[in-house]
């Protein structure tokens, strides 16, 4: 028996990690500046973290939905006290497929209606309906295509948003804080608020894909708090457990709950509230939103000079630089050379940083200084 062979991989053997570091099994140390596309949140074996985990383990490490949890609402107080939606549900799951296809499923059980409007370069998953909103049909087999319809558009473009929303059959609206694999494009600030105004006047669901940009990571909890709308609905993953298994949505409260609507064996499990209750509590406790903005603002001052970078993109540390040519080599060379994981991206011109958010500007300088002797 062999692995399925899907994945294209670096010839590096992690073997353990600490904080923003990852060590191979001849123990060569690699500043880790993807987190695994953005999962490791608050680095690596966290003492609070793996503190949590071998605690619950040792209590109970999982049972299912059918018996009482208060596990899960302690994590579900802490979330509505950081995320800003107090008032919203939490119902949890185990990945950002899982989350979105829960998230599209729940828009066409409130709207009863079936139509969705995505934006090209999306990614929100590799399961049914979340292939059918995400831009990339060499991923797609047939037997998941047009299992519902679905407009396409392009990013901030107000005006065809309208033209399809006023039709009165479209579900959902489905749109990433900042597009992860897309390449780091975003929604402006005004183009959120005047798609939650249109998606308010014709009754359409809006569903704001947080998987990457959530817990934390553009400084703000949701990368769309800066435009200061809510969406009716809000899947997360990725971050929200530091590389333990969990996704959840958050769901307004005008989207009422019924007995079997949705359901999950694994989601909610006490190991995976118990990891993601930890990162909250860092995520606070180290003040690292504040942090992602701070290295954010020193990664642009000593980047933004270099002629050959087009545009720096993102937000905190969802990080981005379009060189205007592919980036590959440059990986490789980051990693061979500098040993620095750094991520790619479907736009092939684009570089993409994610690293854990309690990362500092003194472990974050042989990046730049790399970026320098490369580029210049």
């Amino acid at each position: 028996m062999s692995l399925f062979n899907v994945y294209p991989r670096f010839d590096v053997n992690i073997t353990h990690a600490s904080g923003v570091y990852v060590y191979d099994d001849k123990d060569n140390e690699y500043l880790d500046l993807y987190g695994g596309h953005g999962v490791i949140s608050i680095g690596h074996t966290h003492p609070v973290y793996t503190r949590a985990i071998s605690e619950q383990i040792a209590k109970v490490g999982f049972y299912s939905n059918s018996v009482q949890m208060p596990i899960q609402d302690t994590l579900d107080q802490k979330l509505s006290a950081m995320s800003g939606y107090p008032d919203y549900a939490l119902f949890l799951c185990n990945s950002g497929a899982e989350a979105n296809e829960n998230a599209l499923k729940l828009a066409s059980f409130h709207t009863s209606k079936k139509k969705i409007v995505a934006f090209r370069s999306s990614f929100h998953g590799r399961t049914a309906a979340a292939l059918n909103v995400t831009d990339n049909p060499a991923i797609s087999s047939p037997i998941n295509k047009d299992n519902f319809p679905v407009e396409w558009i392009e990013m901030n473009d107000i005006t065809s948003l309208n033209n399809l929303l006023k039709k009165g059959d479209v579900a959902a609206v489905i749109i990433e804080g900042i597009q992860g694999v897309g390449g780091l494009d975003m929604p402006t600030d005004e183009f959120l608020k005047d798609l939650r105004a249109s998606c308010t006047k014709y009754q359409s669901v809006l569903i704001l894909d947080e998987i990457q940009s959530g817990f934390g990571r553009t400084g703000h909890f949701f990368a769309h708090q800066s435009a200061q709308i809510q969406a009716d609905i809000i899947s997360m993953a990725k971050g929200m457990g530091n590389g333990f298994p969990i996704g959840g949505v958050l769901i307004s409260p005008d989207i009422e709950p019924k007995n079997g609507m949705l359901g999950t064996t694994f989601g909610g499990n006490h190991l995976a509230c118990a990891a993601s209750i930890a990162v909250l509590d860092v995520i606070d406790q180290e003040q690292l939103m504040e942090n992602a903005k701070q290295i954010n603002s020193y990664l642009r001052s000593e980047l933004e000079g270099i002629a050959s970078i087009g545009q720096i993109k993102g937000k905190g540390l969802m990080f981005g630089v379009d060189l205007g040519h592919p980036v590959q080599p440059i990986r490789k060379q980051l990693l061979a050379e500098y040993r620095i994981f750094t991520g790619g991206a479907s736009n092939p011109n684009v570089l993409r940083i994610l690293p854990p958010l309690n990362i500092t500007i003194q472990q974050i300088e042989p990046f730049t200084q790399a970026i320098k002797t490369i580029l210049t």
